[in-house]
């Protein structure tokens, strides 16, 4: 049966961020990539539909926060320090942060049309949607749902183990008509803050090869630093924090190209 897309003539670009495998960090480039939008001026939307471990509220310092409405629509949560970032997060429902959400497919399916419907985003320049790991309810809902996404970033880490998972995420993109706007290569390299030597430390070049295999972009590769895992326990935004940074250079780069 088919699913009912929502209309969201009041966002210009909508992107979905998947990865076809666990712990490549892609919640943490979701949220990086959100705000380095905002910080280039543009009206940005965050959605965090990883229902089950919704990371992005405790990335963002938001994981107090709860749902307000009034009856009719649903208010994102707004942060003062990057103005024109709006986020919405199952997380935001729970009565604690590490309540466990026991879910099937159809209730998924409807908190994920109610985010996208009833959510009162305003006018947005982008839309970015945080995923859950694999090909899934979630990311399958989110593509049934907008209908005409601009495409899906999809995020992977150097070795072949990787490879492997986000091939699939490729073909399901395929096989849903979903463009994938872009591969990015996370964990890419880890640059010495001593001699700037760069170590390979999970092999070299997986996600360009990648790309080159199917036949997508290749965005951008993000070295390691350690300061990333500090800005994500922090809730601040590593690309706020460290603005002349060689990865804040990389997101700022890529989402000049994107939008």
């Amino acid at each position: 049966m088919a699913i009912e897309t929502v209309k969201m003539d009041h966002v210009a670009k909508k992107y979905i961020v998947m990865s076809g495998k666990g712990g490549v960090g892609k919640s943490t480039v979701a949220v990086n990539f959100a705000a380095s939008l905002a910080l280039q001026g543009k009206k940005v939307g965050l959605l965090d539909v990883d229902i089950h471990g919704p990371s992005v509220p405790t990335m963002l310092g938001l994981g107090d926060e709860r749902l307000v409405g009034d009856g009719e629509r649903i208010f994102p949560v707004e942060i003062p320090s990057i103005p024109n970032l709006k986020v919405m997060s199952i997380g935001f429902m729970l009565q604690a942060e590490d309540a466990p959400v026991i879910w099937r497919g159809p209730m998924k399916n409807g908190v994920i049309r109610q985010f996208l419907e009833d959510v009162d985003w305003g006018e947005l320049d982008c839309l970015v949607v945080d995923c859950p790991p694999g090909t899934g309810d979630e990311p399958l809902s989110v593509i049934q749902l907008i209908g005409n996404s601009d495409g899906a970033i999809i995020v992977t880490t150097p070795q072949n183990v990787a490879s492997v998972d986000v091939s699939k995420s490729i073909n399901f993109c395929k096989q849903l008509n979903l463009p994938v706007t872009g591969i990015i290569e996370n964990m890419s390299g880890f640059v010495c803050p001593e001699c700037k030597k760069i170590t390979y430390i999970f092999k070299e070049g997986g996600g360009k090869r990648l790309a080159e295999k199917y036949g997508v972009p290749f965005l951008g590769a993000l070295p390691l630093d350690p300061a990333v895992g500090e800005a994500g326990d922090s809730g601040i935004p590593y690309v706020t924090q460290f603005k002349d940074s060689p990865v804040s250079a990389v997101y700022e780069t890529i989402t000049r190209s994107l939008v």
